[in-house]
């Protein structure tokens, strides 16, 4: 292939060089070298079981967020991308606003709404359900449905991106064969979108994982993220063993997503490859 196409991708290449490849050098160079060449900070992660588990709920509570999301996602924007055209722009910028605030804002809402004294407490105490007000705050109910929120956004516009690429008349042409709209859809339409809720599903587990203003406010003890102690030894200057924890929450991240993405990648049909 001539280099003459190839030159748009090189602002994009520079880029990602600058924004990515190089902290993650220097990160690299602070954890190995403080001030010389040691390992003693890796050696520290992994030999306590208390960074142990603590990344153990990191990925668990991702992976989890991510499947919430995906199950409340997906029929979101299996919803829209079956409206009419003109209708489709409103429900996708109703589905935007709450990114417009902060996750900050977001987060103490939260609080507000799951307070003792919050809607959530009101409405169980005026429905008779509830004698008293009941902690729904500092657990990881909370930690999980703010964080799933926060992030829903995203994995509706990632599906029903992958949801506009799929030929209507596929689905169609199953239901002329004699398929009912609940096979025409698990045989055709599911399987074509997959790819759209599968990436959803990477993007927000990513972004999970370096979640740390949830669990700080909302979340217990037990709910410390990876997130968290890196917040915390960043402000005491712990510079080698938050860059090593660092290391590790990203190395852990393309671990588990290079393992999803062979697995999903069986079941995957891109849909421009199923156009005729």
């Amino acid at each position: 292939m001539p280099f003459g196409p190839r030159l748009p991708l090189i602002p994009a290449l520079l880029l990602a060089l600058a924004m990515f490849a190089v902290p993650a050098a220097l990160m690299v160079q602070q954890a190995l070298f403080d001030p010389g060449l040691t390992a003693v900070h890796f050696e520290r992660f992994f030999t306590r079981s208390v960074y142990l588990g603590v990344l153990q709920k990191t990925l668990v509570v991702s992976a989890v967020v991510a499947s919430l999301c995906l199950l409340v996602g997906y029929p979101m924007a299996l919803y829209i991308v079956h409206q009419p055209p003109r209708r489709r722009p409103l429900l996708l910028f109703l589905v935007l606003v709450p990114m417009w605030m902060s996750i900050l804002v977001r987060t103490y809402a939260w609080m507000v709404v799951l307070g003792r004294e919050g809607i959530v407490n009101g409405a169980l105490q005026w429905l008779g359900l509830t004698a008293e007000p009941v902690t729904l705050l500092f657990n990881s109910y909370a930690v999980h449905l703010a964080m799933a929120q926060i992030l829903l956004p995203v994995m509706v516009v990632t599906c029903y991106a992958g949801m506009t690429e799929i030929d209507p008349g596929l689905v169609r042409a199953a239901r002329v064969m004699g398929a009912g709209p609940l096979r025409a859809f698990r045989h055709v339409f599911l399987p074509l979108s997959l790819e759209g809720a599968v990436t959803g599903w990477s993007v927000i587990f990513i972004l999970s994982m370096g979640f740390f203003i949830v669990p700080a406010l909302i979340g217990g003890r037990r709910d410390t993220l990876l997130g968290n102690l890196i917040v915390g030894q960043v402000a005491q200057t712990n510079w080698g063993f938050a860059a090593a924890m660092a290391i590790v929450l990203l190395a852990a991240t393309v671990a588990l997503l290079g393992l999803v993405r062979l697995v999903a990648g069986r079941f995957i049909h891109s849909p421009r490859e199923a156009r005729p």
